[in-house]
């Protein structure tokens, strides 16, 4: 079980593969050769089994061997764990919020770490859409560990998804000494502190954020859901029509090593920007040339067949737009914007491809587009009113109809 942590632990940061990592891909057939020469239980059997999935990129398979763990131990953390992010990389936002549902009844508040669990369960809920639950099952594991990030995490989300970014603004700043020492999440905390900016113009505000914490974090930790964070930050300010081309140029030292990882979509599409803002279109191709390649390799791997339903499309999209071909971007994004929530993350990270697409059809020639930028503009302000940034894009739409 030692080196089922170790090794979990490494492979569910998405950073390594066993194609493209030597000592990985020993450490992963070291552990399975153990298994099979030692005596060990049905529990340890299934850990390592699922790793293993895990490893060659079958992460359903791997899910339902830790839920089958859990049926019997529910009190098992790692397995819990594991099955949890895995279904955020999958996008599986139900199972994100039932897998915790299932075993919380199952604890007590004297189990170790029982705390923990309602800061993941309250993400799974504010994934789902289930707001004022989220806040509830959050501040309830804030009462238990004020420390606990991931229920910050979850407050953060809500003021995000509710375009409450005076109160998220103001909590966060309230609690930063809570969670600032979190490994894990406290960069990614300031991601969505930096979210709030954005969203009402103070662009500035952003970049400070950005330079103090993310990019530092970032360089210094190489994980990545920071580099994401980075990307996706910038990308998103670059949108907005900030420059940040010597922010991409400093970025893509961390992030072109991950050019031919594909371990993720999530994470390939987020590297494609960065070399694109680093006009890297050498690099760049590679991603989709290789991308391309491993989508039509048989077998189990589930990104590799998310890679040519979605993952090109979405690459294609996001380089057309680089390239001012904003018709095509529309033309790519906008026929599959329903389906990628299956490349993972959660909503607030993949509104990026809302946006994307918005910009795109803003700024398209095609009066047909223009159109359609008005009719996602209205639906954003339905689903999320009182946005400034919904408000801003739709004084943009409304200028173009005018012009017409």
């Amino acid at each position: 079980m030692g080196q089922v942590i170790i090794n979990g632990a490494e492979l569910i940061g998405t950073g390594k593969s066993v194609w493209l990592d030597k000592d990985l891909d020993a450490a992963i057939k070291r552990m399975v050769r153990l298994s099979k020469t030692q005596e060990i239980t049905e529990r340890e059997r299934l850990h390592v089994e699922a790793l293993d999935l895990f490893a060659k990129g079958s992460l359903p398979k791997a899910c339902s061997l830790w839920e089958e763990i859990l049926l019997y131990q529910p009190t098992d953390l790692l397995a819990l764990k594991m099955s949890h992010d895995t279904y955020y990389y999958l996008g599986h936002q139900q199972q994100l919020r039932d897998s915790i549902a299932r075993v919380l009844p199952c604890w007590t508040p004297q189990i170790p770490l029982y705390g923990y669990l309602k800061g993941m369960y309250s993400f799974g809920l504010v994934e789902t859409n289930f707001y004022d639950l989220a806040l509830k099952v959050a501040k309830e594991g804030l009462a238990l560990n004020p420390g606990d990030a991931w229920s910050t995490h979850t407050l953060a989300h809500v003021y995000e998804m509710r375009a409450d970014v005076d109160t998220g603004l103001k909590y966060l700043k309230q609690t930063e000494n809570n969670w600032m020492g979190s490994d894990m999440l406290s960069c990614h905390i300031y991601w969505h502190w930096a979210l709030y900016y954005i969203e009402k113009g103070e662009y500035e505000a952003a970049l400070t954020l950005y330079d103090a914490h993310i990019s530092r974090s970032c360089f210094e930790s190489g994980t990545m859901l920071d580099i994401v964070d980075a990307c996706s930050m910038l990308f998103r300010l670059q949108m907005e029509g900030i420059n940040v081309d010597d922010h991409w140029k400093k970025l893509v030292r961390v992030t072109k090593s991950h050019a031919k990882d594909h371990i993720l979509i999530y994470n390939d599409v987020h590297t494609l920007m960065s070399l694109l803002g680093a006009k890297d279109t050498d690099t760049a191709n590679q991603i989709i040339t290789s991308l391309q390649e491993v989508s039509q390799t048989p077998g189990e791997n589930y990104q590799y067949q998310l890679g040519r339903d979605l993952g090109l499309p979405i690459c294609r999209a996001i380089t057309e737009f680089a390239n001012g071909n904003y018709s095509c971007a529309v033309d790519l994004l906008n026929p599959i914007r329903y389906q990628i929530q299956n490349i993972g993350g959660s909503n607030a990270q993949r509104d990026l491809f809302n946006l994307l697409l918005i910009h795109a059809a803003l700024k398209s020639d095609s009066t047909a587009h223009q159109k359609l930028a008005r009719c996602l503009l209205l639906e954003r302000e339905a689903f999320k009113p009182n946005s400034p940034m919904t408000e801003r894009l739709i004084r943009k739409a409304t200028a173009l109809h005018n012009v017409d």
